[in-house]
């Protein structure tokens, strides 16, 4: 299956580079491309991506709004956030506005296509320490959190290896149940959480306190 892919970006260099790198590979397509947060929204109507990357500063609309309403389009695609510093304060805003991910622009070629391809699966969590530090920056609030305190015990043992960015079988084969169970209890914590994926749940986990970032 090919996914394919929007860039938002108000840099015609990085969009190329971007594009450039992504068309390579065979499995993936650069379907559309937007110069600010304002336009890539009709581009994402009309080419239904499976993943937009997505610069966190533009012009007319930044990234974190963008985000937000893409994510509320019907049958959204996932987005991955594109940005030069990873401790800026607006990549976890985007996070928290629904973002499944962050890359660095300086990152290298191929961190670029797994992270794409990771996100658009959504079968473990990318870069998982930096998105601790993140949320250690920002504190616990358990108000903010309804739902956490719903999980179940192995519900809670989940998502606390989902923290660490295991995936499925990993998390399986920490826990000695198969990938099948895991992946029940992956879906019931999103649910009870009201969480999008992963890194919505995780975000949840630090921000309650349920999960110390330190």
């Amino acid at each position: 299956m090919t996914l394919r892919v929007v860039i938002a970006d108000d840099e015609d260099l990085i969009r190329t580079g971007l594009r450039i790198i992504l068309d390579s590979e065979p499995d993936l397509e650069v379907v559309g491309e937007a110069a600010d947060g304002a336009a890539v929204l009709p581009v994402v109507r009309r080419e239904r991506p499976d993943v937009v990357l997505m610069d966190v500063r533009m012009p007319a609309l930044d990234g974190i709004r963008a985000t937000e309403r893409l994510l509320a389009l019907d049958d959204p695609p996932k987005v991955l956030v594109v940005t030069t510093f990873e401790n800026d304060d607006h990549v976890y805003d985007a996070l928290r506005a629904g973002a499944s991910g962050f890359l660095l622009k300086r990152a290298r070629p191929d961190d670029l296509v797994r992270a794409v391809r990771l996100v658009a699966t959504g079968e473990s969590l990318l870069f998982p320490a930096a998105i601790r530090a993140l949320a250690g920056r920002h504190g616990a609030s358990p108000a903010r959190v309804p739902g956490i305190d719903r999980l179940t015990g192995r519900e809670g043992d989940v998502l606390r290896l989902m923290t660490r960015g295991l995936s499925n079988p990993e998390i399986a084969a920490e826990l000695v149940v198969s990938p099948e169970t895991v992946k029940t209890h992956v879906g019931n914590v999103l649910a009870k959480l009201g969480a999008r994926d992963r890194t919505q749940a995780v975000i949840a986990a630090y921000e309650s306190g349920f999960v110390s970032p330190s």
